[in-house]
């Protein structure tokens, strides 16, 4: 499925795992497990040695993941093994698609189901031949905003970001925060975009799910909760936090919409 299907019956739920961690061999069956709790999209993390937009939490969980044998050929046969009616997205770091060749990461992408691609360390204006190889292939590169990002790069990147935009919550790296911050309310809101807006970075709860899509998100993006998660083995506990969050943002949706009309 497109990214561009899914977001039509937004608000989305939008879960991050790091593929491999437990295993390689469990990671497909956990993916189709969260999509039937409630995940929208799946981000399917490519664990890297030095990942320098992470938390503790994920890098602990990209450390279990190489050690448990992950690598990227090991990657693309995880995700295509998780065969779901849902996107699946890959988010990782611009080293891992350069050493394996622009051309075929995007074409490995497309043959195992993946639609998008989310690259931290890589911006806009250094992106166009993988953005070429991604077009080529229908695969959609996400670009990333941040609260401290002014207004004419806001809008550039809005421009090249097909999918949905990236908001990041926060600065820093990843990981489960406490609060919303107003700084997050008010990037929502700069980011009037025509095109799908989704918000990760810190996001831990249904409370905080469901104040994104109050501010006016079309997605909220939970990771570091549930790599933490995975990581103490409550696997149960995670499928029920999913599911709470899916019912808060769908709620929240609701509610906008009726505003909207009001």
């Amino acid at each position: 499925m497109r990214i561009s299907e899914a977001f039509q019956k937004a608000p989305l739920l939008i879960v991050y795992i790091c593929a491999g961690d437990p295993s390689p061999e469990a990671t497909p069956e956990l993916v189709r497990r969260l999509v039937a709790a409630g995940a929208d999209i799946i981000e399917l993390g490519l664990p890297h040695s030095d990942p320098i937009a992470d938390g503790p939490t994920i890098q602990a969980a990209a450390q279990r993941a190489i050690a448990a044998g992950m690598n990227t050929d090991v990657y693309f046969g995880v995700a295509a093994a998780a065969d779901v009616p849902v996107p699946k997205v890959f988010m990782g770091y611009y080293n891992m698609i350069y050493a394996r060749g622009l051309e075929r990461f995007a074409g490995d992408c497309a043959r195992s189901g993946i639609s998008g691609l989310i690259v931290p360390d890589l911006p806009p204006e250094e992106a166009g031949p993988l953005k070429a190889a991604c077009a080529a292939q229908g695969v959609d590169l996400i670009f990333l905003v941040a609260p401290n990002t002014p207004p004419e790069r806001l809008e550039m990147i809005e421009q090249e970001t097909s999918g949905f935009v990236y908001l990041v919550a926060r600065k820093g790296v990843t990981g489960a925060k406490s609060d919303v911050l107003q700084s997050t309310r008010d990037l929502v809101a700069r980011a009037a975009s025509s095109k799908p807006r989704a918000v990760g970075f810190g996001i831990s709860t249904a409370a905080q799910a469901a104040e994104v899509i109050a501010a006016g998100a079309d997605g909220a993006i939970v990771g570091s909760v549930c790599v933490d998660l995975i990581a103490r083995g409550e696997e149960e506990k995670l499928m029920d936090l999913v599911t709470e969050m899916k019912k808060a943002i769908k709620a929240a949706g609701r509610a906008r919409r009726r505003e909207m009309r009001a």
